[in-house]
């Protein structure tokens, strides 16, 4: 029996590798040969450091990471639609299929208990293959790459969801609180999709210097003092869209407040609380507040289209790409805080210009 190399994250922030058996693919199922897995915010808070073990975060021990990209190395009976040899993103929870949410095409809101997603329920992309559904699969298209098809797996899927709920077009300046790599990734598309004028926060300096040398804002802070100047410098009384994706109460009361009247705000951000003046930020400035939770596979599928046409590589934003066989310190790079995203390669890795 073949075996391949995986990585598991016991918690403590301790990551272990393990060799395991190669997986066979079953009816409606492919097997891939990951090229690129990247590491999410939600791993590192929700596993790495302790596992909360409940709900959708509930960590079973599994292989780790739920943003892979790779190719189609096999195929169980039934397949219809892959051929052996395909580059695909794969969307990382797999749901009943029949629910409500499954049928919008929402598996990430599944009501089934035998919803399953890669990386907490069922083994992720931290290793050498994987086995996913056919149906979770999405054609990656030239010329983007395997990290860049990572990175639309969960992180710029949720951003692009985000910005699509508020309608982001020519019409609107919007404000990104968080710029670690979901906010780096909303500051992009934000600004493919119309967006005048862009503006982040984050208190971690070397963010915001990230996000200035890419050119993804027009003006990046790292105080709420500074924030409220700025957007009053540049707007006046306030962005069109905010949209939260650090998910620190301070950071979602200021999105909230920077907003202007008839404006929309958009929480992404996982995790935490937050608490405001309802009637002052809300109800009496007509705001639109919405929450989104990752993206479905029709708007992955739109996305990946969508940057072909515009020109993108979401890789732009990787700071760190490491082999397997650094799993640790790859880790221990995104727990950090201050890099942009990291990805793990299981072979040399294929990156835009």
């Amino acid at each position: 029996m073949s075996t391949m190399q995986g990585v598991v994250l016991p918690g403590d922030s301790t990551v272990e590798h393990v060799t395991v058996p190669v997986p066979e693919p079953g009816p409606g199922q492919v097997l891939l040969r990951v090229r690129a897995s990247s590491i999410c915010g939600s791993d590192i808070r929700a596993i790495y450091r302790e596992h909360l073990g409940h709900g959708a975060e509930a960590y079973q021990g599994v292989i780790a990471g739920h943003e892979p990209c790779g190719e189609v190395v096999g195929l169980g009976a039934g397949s219809r639609r892959l051929v052996e040899g395909d580059r695909v993103v794969v969307y990382h929870i797999a749901g009943c299929g029949m629910c409500d949410e499954c049928r919008r095409g929402y598996e990430v809101g599944c009501h089934s208990p035998h919803r399953a997603a890669h990386g907490w329920q069922r083994d992720g992309g931290h290793a050498e293959f994987l086995l996913a559904e056919e149906r979770s699969c999405i054609l990656l298209p030239e010329p983007l790459t395997f990290v860049d098809g990572a990175l639309v797996s969960c992180g710029f899927g949720t951003a692009y969801e985000g910005l699509r709920r508020a309608d982001v077009s020519g019409r609107d300046r919007l404000l990104v609180t968080g710029l670690g790599p979901v906010g780096l990734a909303a500051c992009m598309l934000g600004r493919a999709m119309g967006a005048t004028e862009v503006i982040g926060m984050d208190v971690v300096p070397e963010r915001v210097e990230l996000a200035r040398r890419l050119g993804l804002v027009d003006g990046a802070v790292t105080s709420s003092d500074d924030l409220v100047r700025v957007v009053r410098e540049c707007t006046g009384d306030g962005v069109e869209v905010a949209i939260d994706c650090s998910g620190n109460p301070q950071a979602r009361e200021l999105a909230l407040r920077s907003t202007r009247p008839w404006g929309r705000t958009v929480f992404v951000g996982e995790g935490g609380d937050v608490t405001f003046a309802v009637s002052d930020l809300l109800i009496h400035k007509q705001i639109q507040l919405h929450g989104s939770w990752v993206t479905s596979v029709l708007h992955m599928e739109e996305l990946l289209a969508e940057l072909v046409r515009w020109e993108l590589h979401p890789d732009v934003i990787v700071t760190d790409i490491l082999p397997l066989s650094q799993a640790a310190r790859a880790y221990e790079l995104a727990d950090g805080g201050r890099t942009g995203k990291v990805c793990l390669v299981t072979n040399a890795p294929e990156k835009s210009g």
